[in-house]
């Protein structure tokens, strides 16, 4: 059964930065695509981002592209959101999310089956 955790979350200025973590146990991470979702107070999750099994495909959502890199390290079991340039608009509960390998990526959209449990990051000055 796989599990993901999150990590890396936090309070930060705009414009500075975060890494958020989602780590997986129970399975190996290359056999999943992975999509990372944010949920904002009074707002419905969305999607932000997906990245292929292999890492060789990843999308964005048109309000982080530019800003926000995903990536993947299967030897380590963990996928990664480098954060740059945060907005106070950016400020969510962030979660990652798995769907087998042969569910692909819906341009930044996953229809995922399994999700951590999320990680708050607040951009405030």
């Amino acid at each position: 059964q796989l599990q993901l955790v999150e990590s890396g979350g936090g309070l930060v200025q705009p414009g500075g930065s975060l890494r958020l973590s989602c780590a997986a146990s129970g399975s190996t991470l290359d056999y999943y695509t992975i999509g990372w979702f944010r949920q904002a107070p009074g707002k419905e999750r969305e999607a932000i981002s997906c990245i292929s099994s292999s890492g060789g495909n990843t999308y964005y959502r048109d309000s982080v592209q530019g800003r926000f890199t995903i990536s993947r390290d299967n030897v380590k079991n963990t996928v990664y959101l480098q954060m740059n340039s945060l907005k106070p608009e950016d400020t969510a509960v962030y979660y990652c999310a798995a769907a087998p390998a042969y569910r692909r990526c819906l341009g930044y959209v996953l229809r995922a089956d399994s999700w951590g449990q999320g990680t708050q990051v607040t951009v405030s000055s």
